[in-house]
């Protein structure tokens, strides 16, 4: 099967070329976050070219050359760039093999003589007389020709993928060759770039902006600011534009002042006058189901059988244990560390613009659409930044950027955000709730579960619709209209409804989803989506309902993972209870609100198997000593960029667990600095094993996301351990445990006769 990359770009050229000096050029579509993807492409490449990964250039993804691969999302990079590059490598090598065998054919030599060893293509030893230094060899350069970089790779290459794949076992993992220069600052980032050589001199700029999608100028204000920034020295140019307010300076340091002074008038009320719809913090779930609703049925087992069970009331005459419950998370910020930032410049009609964004064709595309160009002359070009798991504030400062440099033309422009306005602008995830009722048998086993999620949409990126995606382009005088956030289809894993289908076997299970169709204020993308909530869930729940049948939780999932069809699944549960000593006794010296907790989930239902195990004391707030995961990703390409994805991912869900929790005003996101939006603290980091199961019969499946939501999962059920209380709404802050003891325990599982 021809992967989906290639179907667009069916050309080897597209994807490889030999540069000047001899070195392979690889290009993706894909844009490396700091997450190492452009290290596992690399590898990919040097082991189909039967090369060292040092000779690989993977060449930075711009809109100028690079294949049109969407958007770096979804734990897809490897399974989608990565076979695609796979595919257009082999087809190179097997190219060359063939014209090597064609130019030798007078001597009798046939394909299957020739051979690759350390990029260079020679015949096989026919006689134990030969010599290997005198037959003859050739490298990639001297047996390619223009019509192979014409060709398209055919079907029968990407057969012989498999046929020719070799794992290079014995040799160390080569190290990355943007570690070091990362770790002793002299790697360059998007905010370090200058611009050297252009015409004119950089400048720098920022757009002031109210703190909601709608709200209303204070004129006054607002030329009485313009006034004064006019007379500001080191100011170029004031624009203003609906509800916006740009400033071009010569330098950062005078922008900086400034955008310390505005925010502060923003602080106390001044420019613009906002009043957003805000939820309860306390009363999210009725929120979220009193909005305007697009409800679908994600699946529905029971309208194929012929029982006659109630799966909505979670209870059938053969129901012998039931529990329902309910979870919720609240509106989450990305909160990355280092600020979004890009550069543009404008040359005559042409629009050229670097970023960190993670979909630089939907990004040239919106760009396009909001400053009415053709999309030829929008030019997109990666350049790393801080990186960010989803839809953080990159394409909008990019917007932000392009908009500024229309005002200089030849000059390039850099606009930085503030940390007010990194955490106050970018878009939110949404929040969920999420019930569940689930009931088991007489004979313990499961038989009824039906799972309803109620959340906006989980994405409002650029280049998926008809008009731009882009916070600037919604906020000038003649706006767009806001995008409402969508969830992706099931085929691609989902949004708020991503993992709310049990992985166990259960005779009888309903899905449905709830789309909240209001948004006061933006949401779209994190990391993994609404899987981190839907695990939550689901997990708490299979921990209540073996203890409400006295049963292990470990035994208990293991017991509805059975057939061939679940082997990997149990193997990556027994594994991680296993590296945790799960079946050993518990220390008797533990102390008090020691607790452990166990959870599992395969990744979008088809990604990544993942089981995790914490160990966690409750004092005065959570603190975690140890998280162990086993995971199973298929084929292991880099597997120290797996186990980091890994280690990351169930570090960042812990930091929700804990800490994370929007405060949001009716004048916009209130938690727009570091003491209102705290994150996992250094000090309060676990100790993290990580265990990678390889599986070489099976393709690579993405590592980034698939430990989010069991790491939720356990950190909950260990909790309940620890206290004997279950804390059903993230964050479990010593606030939310407060409130669960307060309320007395929760309904435990309800048995009947």
């Amino acid at each position: 099967m021809t992967p989906e990359s290639l179907k667009a770009q069916p050309l080897l050229r597209q994807w490889l070329a030999l540069g000047p000096d001899g070195r392979v050029q690889a290009f993706s579509g894909k844009v490396d976050l700091g997450q190492g993807i452009s290290h596992a492409l690399r590898l990919i490449v040097a082991e189909e070219l039967r090369l060292r990964p040092e000779q690989i250039d993977m060449v930075p993804a711009s809109t100028a050359f690079s294949p049109d691969e969407a958007v770096t999302s979804g734990s897809l990079s490897i399974q989608h760039s990565g076979t695609a590059l796979r595919c257009a490598a082999a087809h190179w090598r097997e190219a060359c093999r063939q014209v090597m065998a064609e130019r030798l054919g007078g001597l009798g030599v046939v394909l299957q003589d020739v051979r690759c060893e350390g990029g260079l293509f020679y015949v096989s030893c026919q006689h134990p007389d030969d010599a290997p230094e005198s037959l003859p060899r050739a490298s990639y350069a001297a047996l390619s020709n223009p019509a192979m970089w014409e060709a398209a790779i055919e079907p029968w290459h990407i057969q012989a993928v498999h046929a020719v794949h070799d794992l290079n076992s014995a040799e160390s993992a080569p190290l990355r060759p943007d570690v070091a220069a990362k770790v002793f600052g002299e790697f360059e980032y998007i905010h370090d770039r200058v611009m050297p050589g252009a015409a004119h001199p950089m400048c720098h700029g920022l757009v002031f902006r109210p703190g909601t999608l709608s709200a209303e100028l204070i004129e006054h204000d607002i030329q009485e600011l313009t006034l004064a920034l006019h007379r500001t020295a080191g100011v170029l140019k004031v624009v203003r534009d609906g509800l916006l307010l740009g400033v071009l300076a010569e330098t950062e340091y005078a922008l900086s002042q400034i955008a310390r002074k505005i925010e502060e008038d923003v602080a106390l009320g001044k420019l613009w006058r906002c009043d957003a719809e805000v939820p309860d913090p306390l009363e999210l779930a009725s929120w979220l189901k009193t909005q305007a609703l697009d409800t679908t049925v994600v699946a529905d087992t029971a309208s194929k059988s012929d029982t006659n069970a109630n799966v909505d009331s979670g209870r059938s005459p053969a129901s012998h244990l039931r529990v329902v419950a309910e979870f919720e998370r609240p509106f989450l910020q990305h909160a990355s560390i280092g600020l979004c930032c890009a550069l543009a410049q404008w040359k005559e009609q042409s629009l050229e613009v670097w970023t960190h964004c993670q979909g630089i064709y939907n990004l040239r595309r919106d760009l396009a659409l909001a400053f009415d160009q053709p999309a030829e002359q929008v030019q997109v070009t990666h350049v790393e930044g801080a990186g960010c798991y989803g839809h953080n504030g990159a394409d909008d400062v990019a917007w932000d950027a392009a908009w500024l440099a229309r005002q200089v033309p030849g000059r390039p422009v850099r606009v930085q955000w503030t940390r007010q306005a990194e955490l106050g602008h970018a878009p939110l995830a949404p929040a969920m709730s999420v019930r569940i009722e689930a009931a088991v048998n007489k004979d313990g086993q499961l038989s009824h579960w039906t799972q309803t999620v109620w959340g906006q949409g989980h994405g409002t990126r650029p280049g998926r619709g008809q008009t731009p995606a882009l916070l600037g382009a919604w906020q000038t005088a003649c706006p767009a209209p806001v995008t409402l956030a969508v969830n992706a289809a099931m085929a691609a894993g989902g949004g708020s409804e991503r993992n709310a289908q049990p992985p166990y076997n259960i005779p009888l299970v309903k899905v449905i989803n709830h789309r909240v169709l209001s948004m006061p204020f933006r949401v779209s993308a994190m990391r993994a989506l609404g899987a981190p909530v839907n695990v939550l869930a689901a997990e708490s729940v299979m921990d209540e309902l073996a203890q409400g049948l006295q049963q292990d939780p470990l035994a208990f999932r293991l017991a509805h993972l059975q057939g061939a069809e679940h082997a990997r699944a149990a193997a990556v549960l027994q594994k991680a209870a296993d590296m945790a000593g799960w079946s050993r006794p518990a220390h008797t010296d533990r102390p008090e609100g020691w607790g452990r907790g166990l959870a599992y989930a395969r990744y979008k239902n088809t990604g990544a198997f993942c089981a995790v195990v914490v160990e966690l004391v409750v004092a005065e707030k959570v603190k975690l000593h140890k998280i162990w995961i086993a995971a199973d990703v298929g084929h292991v390409v880099d597997a120290d960029g797996a186990i980091n994805q890994l280690e990351g991912g169930a570090l960042q869900a812990t930091s929700w667990a804990l800490c994370e929790a929007a405060q949001l005003s009716p004048q916009g996101i209130a938690s727009n600095d570091w003491t209102r939006y705290p994150i996992l603290k250094f000090s309060d980091m676990p100790e993290v094993s990580v265990n990678l199961m390889p599986d070489e019969s099976h393709a690579s499946l993405g590592a980034g996301e698939c430990s989010a939501g069991p790491t939720c999962a356990a950190i909950a059920n260990a909790i309940f351990d620890a206290i004997g209380v279950r804390v059903r709404s993230m964050p479990f802050t010593p606030d939310n445990l407060m409130r669960a003891i307060d309320n007395g325990a929760p309904p435990q599982a309800s048995t009947f006769p």
